[in-house]
């Protein structure tokens, strides 16, 4: 029996962190994605924001974060402070059994909400970029996820007041998505839209991507990823129930990608007349988070259905913040921001156990949690450090003002 017990222990453990090694792998797909759509004389930045970013995430989630996360007492508000993960699962406590034996390591854990930390930040990235000074974001993400998003995060997924209220969000359509889309609104409000995007007159000037083959890699990555996300989230798969769950929770993530990309493909072919591709992979990344707050209860067409109005909102949203003038070069508030909320909404479709007013407490207490604390923090930046580059150095490009090189040098004019 033993033996038993220490086989699944093992496969849960590798199964949790290999899912976690897949969202890992989506800080891959938002640096693709986001170097896609910003101007080639962006690429740099952007990508030294997204490696690091990750690693500001990992060290700051270590350090405090996790602590923060899982420390507090059931149904509070404000967490206990501390430092570091604790001590792994002692191998007597394991064969103990009973329903308070652990069934996977601690440290996988650990190593699985720590990618989704750096998934939330990686969305304030792309909301910002291409006038941001580099240090100014990277000092947001300490305090990010070292503090802001785990205090969150534990008021749902730790045992905190919303936990307690019932608000039902089983990987993350509201903990993740709309938090970073939360800190990603408050930033991109202090900062301002980048120069020539919007006219005196009102006009909304298009200004596209360098390289629409990256962002459409990084669509695939992301969506490759994402089984990780919502099927880990299912924290077990040694035995025939969450076995089974797990592969309904895969369909119906490929189901609402699918409905999502389609859905906004087609919104886009009949508003523009043209099959507009960064529309489209919006849509997929949409279907994406809207499943993620309850992938596991419905059934793959009604995964594909709620995929789809994620797509149809994605479209109007990236219109519609264009029109009061936010400009998000990379449609990350509305992909995360609009469609994390109508993903929390869903699960009141397919769950019996979801209360509208659990569901709309939870919406509420995370935006006005992250929004407020982000808004704050982001203005304190402004007035010590700065957080916006120079008009010039934002026509020249935050490649060589931030980093000093180039992403592509022997496409540039300098060179003979």
């Amino acid at each position: 029996m033993e033996d038993i017990v220490q086989i699944k222990y093992a496969l849960d453990t590798f199964y949790f962190l290999i899912c976690g090694a897949l969202v890992m792998w989506m800080a891959a797909g938002f640096a693709m994605l986001e170097s896609g759509l910003v101007r080639a004389k962006n690429t740099t930045e952007i990508l030294t924001k997204n490696i690091t970013l990750y690693a500001i995430a990992s060290v700051m989630y270590l350090l405090v974060g996790y602590y923060i996360m899982y420390s507090g007492d059931e149904g509070g508000i404000m967490p206990n402070l501390g430092l570091l993960i604790g001590s792994e699962n002692a191998v007597e406590d394991v064969l103990a059994g009973g329903d308070d034996a652990p069934y996977y390591s601690a440290r996988a854990d650990f190593f699985f909400q720590v990618v989704f930390v750096a998934t939330a930040m990686s969305i304030v990235s792309g909301a910002v970029a291409e006038r941001m000074k580099l240090f100014a974001f990277l000092t947001f993400a300490v305090i990010m996820t070292g503090f802001i998003y785990p205090i969150q995060g534990y008021w749902s997924w730790g045992g905190g007041f919303l936990s307690e209220a019932g608000f039902s969000d089983f990987a993350g359509s509201g903990i993740v998505h709309l938090a970073g889309a939360s800190a990603a609104l408050a930033g991109v409000i202090i900062l301002g839209p980048r120069k020539g995007k919007y006219g005196s007159n009102g006009q909304i000037n298009a200004i596209p991507g360098a390289n629409l083959p990256l962002a459409t890699l990084g669509t695939f990555i992301l969506w490759l990823g994402w089984f990780g996300f919502n099927g880990g989230s299912q924290l077990i798969v040694s035995n025939i129930e969450d076995a089974n769950a797990v592969a309904q929770v895969f369909v119906n993530t490929n189901a609402s990608a699918a409905g999502g990309l389609i859905a906004a493909l087609i919104v886009a072919r009949i508003l523009f007349g043209k099959a507009d591709l960064t529309m489209a992979l919006n849509g997929a990344l949409a279907g994406l988070v809207a499943i993620t707050a309850d992938p596991l209860s419905p059934g793959g067409f009604q995964a594909t259905l709620i995929g789809a109005v994620g797509g149809v909102l994605v479209v109007f949203s990236i219109l519609g913040f264009d029109k009061i003038k936010i400009d998000d070069p990379v449609g990350a508030i509305s992909v995360h921001g609009v469609v994390g909320i109508w993903g929390v909404l869903a699960v009141l479709l397919t769950n019996s156990d979801a209360t509208i007013g659990g569901q709309l407490l939870g919406i509420i207490s995370i935006f006005l949690w992250v929004f407020i604390t982000s808004l704050i923090l982001w203005i304190i930046l402004k007035a010590v450090m700065g957080i916006r580059v120079t008009e010039e150095e934002e026509y020249g490009g935050v490649d060589l003002s931030e980093c000093g090189m180039e992403a592509y040098p022997e496409f540039t004019s300098s060179k003979k």
